[in-house]
């Protein structure tokens, strides 16, 4: 699997430089590129990104500001692309990853792409080593505290105060959010597909206008999830 990236810079030139280091390394894939933070903002708060490459010195938002708006950047790993060295100290508060200075020597480039490279192979690792030591969850159910292989989940359905998690051969119904709920899961295995369901991607049988198939349960795809969702499970 590639690493995702995307690339934010307002002089195309900066990008284009990127884009030519970047052919040196296959393993990594630039799904986008902008030369603006507003729509640059926009598509990183729908979609999947693994790294981020931005420029701080931009019109109408700053790199910095773009970040601070940046609602998955937990999960994404944030390399700092500017001429002035002075603001270092200050990208460092915002956890990024690495912080280069233009114009980046390709030798400087490829010690950063080396971290990032790290950092994504203990990201793998954590992961698994979660599945194996965490691979189920406990509900409450009826003053029960009820053990669900995560294995076994089909999808899991919000209805206000109470959420249903459906399983081939039960259904449990526990008083919680769907939002924590679904925060519990492996983000490489569940999805949120609607305000209301979040799914399991393997248990996926069919996909078709905004409805999803999940064994005998048709499940719809919110219009705000639609772009995300069908990217993840068709890729």
């Amino acid at each position: 699997m590639k690493i995702k990236c995307v690339l934010i810079d307002d002089e195309p030139l900066a990008i284009k430089i990127l884009l030519n280091y970047f052919q040196n390394f296959p393993e990594f894939e630039i799904t986008a590129t902008f030369n603006n933070s507003i729509e640059a903002l926009d598509y990183l708060n729908t979609n999947s990104v693994d790294t981020l490459f931005i420029d701080i010195n931009m019109p109408l938002m700053s790199g910095f500001e773009l970040i601070q708006l940046y609602k998955h950047k937990s999960d994404t790993k944030i390399i700092i692309t500017t001429a002035f060295r002075e603001f270092a100290a200050e990208s460092y508060d915002l956890d990024v990853l690495d912080y280069l200075v233009k114009p980046i020597p390709l030798p400087r480039f490829i010690k950063c792409i080396s971290k990032i490279t790290g950092e994504y192979q203990n990201r793998i690792i954590t992961k698994q080593e979660n599945h194996r030591i965490e691979p189920h969850i406990f509900i409450k159910v009826d003053k029960k505290m009820v053990k669900i292989n995560i294995d076994e989940i089909l999808f899991i359905e919000g209805m206000k105060e109470y959420i249903k998690v459906v399983t081939p051969e039960k259904t449990y119904i526990t008083h919680k959010s769907l939002s924590s709920l679904t925060e519990e899961l492996p983000k490489d295995r569940f999805i949120r597909i609607h305000k209301s369901y979040t799914i399991a991607l393997d248990k996926v049988k069919t996909i078709e206008g905004n409805r999803i198939q999940i064994t005998s349960y048709t499940i719809p795809i919110g219009r705000n999830y639609s772009k995300e969702v069908k990217s993840k499970i068709l890729d």
